[in-house]
C-alpha cells in the first residue's frame, strides 16, 4: 500500500526494508501557484513549464469574466446578470459573485495578475460580498478566513 509524507528537509534516499520494500525519500515543497500547487524540490527546480501551467486559472479567469460581463451591462449587450447567466449556461449567483472582482482595488487587482496573493486567499473570498472600501478589501485579505472570529 502506498504511503504519502510530506518532508520539507533531509537529502534523497532509499531505504530497503526486511521484507523486500523500498522506501524513496524525496524531499519536495508544494506551493500554490493560482490555486494550481506546484511540486518544488528542495534546490528549487520545478517541473518543466507545461501549457496548462501557464494558462489562466480560477482567480484571474474569474476577474476577467467579471470584468466582461460588466462591459455587457454597460454597453446594453444584457439587460440583466440573469440574462447574462441564461446566455452563458451558468448560475445567476455565480455571475453576479464574478462581476463583484470588477470592484477590487487596483493593487488587488495587481496581485492577482502577478500571482502574488497570499496562499490563503480563495476566488471565494474576493468574490463574496467584498467591502466598498479598498483598505476594508486589503484587511480582509491579511488575515485568513476562519481566524479570529
Amino acid at each position: 500500500m502506498s504511503d504519502i509524507r510530506i518532508q520539507r528537509t533531509g537529502e534523497p534516499d532509499i531505504l530497503q526494508t526486511s521484507d523486500g520494500r523500498l522506501t524513496l525519500s524525496v524531499p519536495i515543497q508544494i506551493k500554490r501557484r493560482n490555486g494550481r500547487k506546484l511540486v518544488t524540490l528542495p534546490n528549487g527546480e520545478t517541473a518543466p513549464v507545461r501549457f496548462w501551467d501557464v494558462a489562466q486559472t480560477t482567480i484571474p479567469l474569474a476577474l476577467a469574466r467579471g470584468h466582461r460581463w460588466l462591459a455587457m451591462l454597460e454597453a446594453g449587450e444584457a439587460k440583466s446578470l440573469k440574462e447574462i447567466a441564461t446566455t452563458e449556461g451558468i448560475d445567476n449567483s455565480y455571475v453576479s459573485r464574478m462581476v463583484n472582482l470588477t470592484t477590487l482595488a487596483p493593487d488587488i487587482v495587481a496581485a492577482i495578475l502577478d500571482d502574488a496573493l497570499p496562499n490563503h486567499v480563495t476566488r471565494f473570498d474576493l468574490a463574496m460580498d467584498p467591502p466598498a472600501l479598498w483598505n476594508e478589501q486589503r484587511e480582509r485579505l491579511i488575515v485568513p478566513a476562519g481566524v479570529g472570529q
